[in-house]
């Protein structure tokens, strides 16, 4: 049966989170449905702004059985993509239940805690002729894609010299929710950093060598040698950190041979140019995260240098 119009149906996991409303504004926007969604938490008022009609619940089992009726009434009534904005830890168990019902997912980064469950994900895919795509906005930044062409062009030899800097403070609930454990969100460096460790290998290349100066619970930092660049990276959670502490906005540098990039602003429209490239099927996928997961399971896993020991000096200063 032909869709009318083109109309997809969506179902969405996580829908009372923070990143939410950016998926239900990106599948309004580009035209399509909101049939189902899930959140053990019933804060989910955000839907009425969205679409009116959809069937919410609580409870795993009752999601994955309407989905599963919708899937037998016919292809108008099938969930055709799920949008996945849980927490880390539940990722992988979302997108087998989007791909197990024939429908394709897009999930929020990181795509899964581990590296090894890209394999088993990847062998859903060819079993089921569904998609895994992943949320890596940044990717489609304007500024950081000219960065990206401008590189492309070079001479392939070239060597930049590159400083990352972000912080973003979080405040005392962060550690006693599910984002502050190693375990179900992956810690700083996996639920913060991915998208900038992405980023990295994006533009410049892959990574040939990697040193970790401080690997705390708030705070990260280490050398990236990369085929394009050498890398100096910093990340925080503490307001300490910030330039200015009483401007608790999230601070982020990025300066190539001490320039400065600028892309503190352009975020608006990220969510739904990520949609449009995964309707169209040329979105990011399992092949194109591999890299940056890897890299930072491997960061994870470090032993420090203890090459810097001034924390302070570290985050208001050139790296």
């Amino acid at each position: 049966m032909e869709l009318k119009n083109g109309v997809r149906n969506f179902a969405i996991t996580g829908v009372a989170g923070y990143v939410a409303p950016r998926h239900l504004a990106a599948i309004r926007e580009t035209g399509h449905r909101l049939v189902a969604a899930l959140d053990p938490h019933d804060s989910v008022g955000v839907l009425d702004s969205f679409f009116f009609d959809t069937t919410f619940f609580t409870e795993f089992e009752r999601f994955d059985r309407h989905l599963e009726k919708l899937r037998r009434k016919g292809e108008s009534d099938r969930v055709h993509y799920v949008s996945i904005c849980a927490p880390n830890y539940l990722h992988d168990a979302h997108i087998r239940l989007a791909l197990r019902l024939g429908a394709n997912a897009l999930c929020e980064k990181p795509l899964v805690v581990n590296p090894w469950n890209l394999d088993a994900l990847q062998e859903l895919e060819a079993e089921t002729g569904s998609r895994v795509f992943t949320v890596h906005q940044l990717r489609f930044h304007p500024s950081l894609r000219a960065l990206k062409e401008r590189i492309e062009t070079e001479d392939p030899s070239s060597v930049h010299e590159v400083e990352l800097k972000y912080i973003t403070p979080r405040g005392r609930w962060y550690p006693h929710s599910w984002k502050g454990s190693v375990e179900k969100s992956g810690g700083l460096l996996l639920n913060i950093g991915i998208h900038f460790f992405d980023l990295l290998l994006w533009i410049f290349g892959p990574a040939r060598t990697s040193r970790v100066h401080i690997l705390e619970p708030s705070r990260a930092a280490g050398h990236l040698e990369l085929a394009r660049a050498k890398v100096d990276w910093f990340l925080s959670l503490e307001r300490c950190d910030l330039p200015d502490p009483n401007d608790l906005r999230p601070y982020r540098s990025l300066r190539l041979d001490g320039d400065e990039i600028e892309f503190s602003e352009g975020f608006t429209n990220l969510h739904k140019m990520v949609y449009l490239a995964m309707l169209e099927g040329r979105g990011c996928g399992i092949d194109d995260v591999r890299p940056s997961i890897e890299l930072v399971h491997r960061i994870r896993h470090s032993t420090p240098d203890s090459r810097v020991e001034d924390l302070a000096t570290l985050a208001k200063s050139d790296l």
